[in-house]
């Protein structure tokens, strides 16, 4: 009897296995990337932020503002830039190629130039695969609620 519910559970384990989904393993990497993303961003860490996006980086911003990169990272380093939380949720990533298409929405809080912001909104990033790591080449982000 032991036997018998031992083989049974090996092939109800199996099974499983089979029918589980496959994660890609891009994907792993790019959505750690996002919450890295995220945490630099709280952190003020331009040096991380520096290498995760492009040379030709180009950010549009949710008020309408574009910046390129040295403008993206002055930015994130103004004092009076204070994010206190950056989160992201329903984040799916779509390839194509060696290219990853990042959306989701974000919640942020934080101050401006002493000021409190508390802003929800949705974001779309581009990602390629630059040799052996990837790095952001385009973000997006529109307001849906301030």
């Amino acid at each position: 009897m032991l036997r018998t519910a031992f083989c049974f559970l090996l092939v109800t384990c199996a099974f499983g296995q089979a029918n589980a989904p496959q994660v890609d393993p891009r994907e792993t990497t790019i959505l750690a990337l996002e919450r890295m993303w995220n945490e630099a961003q709280v952190n003020r860490d331009s040096a991380a932020l520096d290498a995760m996006v492009g040379d030709h980086f180009i950010d549009t911003e949710w008020d309408g503002q574009i910046s390129d990169k040295p403008k993206f990272l002055s930015d994130i380093r103004d004092p009076l830039f204070r994010p206190s939380s950056m989160t992201s949720q329903d984040v799916s990533v779509v390839f194509y190629g060696d290219t990853a298409i990042v959306t989701g929405t974000y919640h942020t809080k934080g101050t401006y130039q002493g000021k409190p912001y508390d802003h929800i909104g949705r974001f779309t990033d581009t990602w390629i695969a630059h040799g052996s790591k990837w790095q952001c080449v385009s973000s997006h982000s529109s307001l849906v609620k301030k």
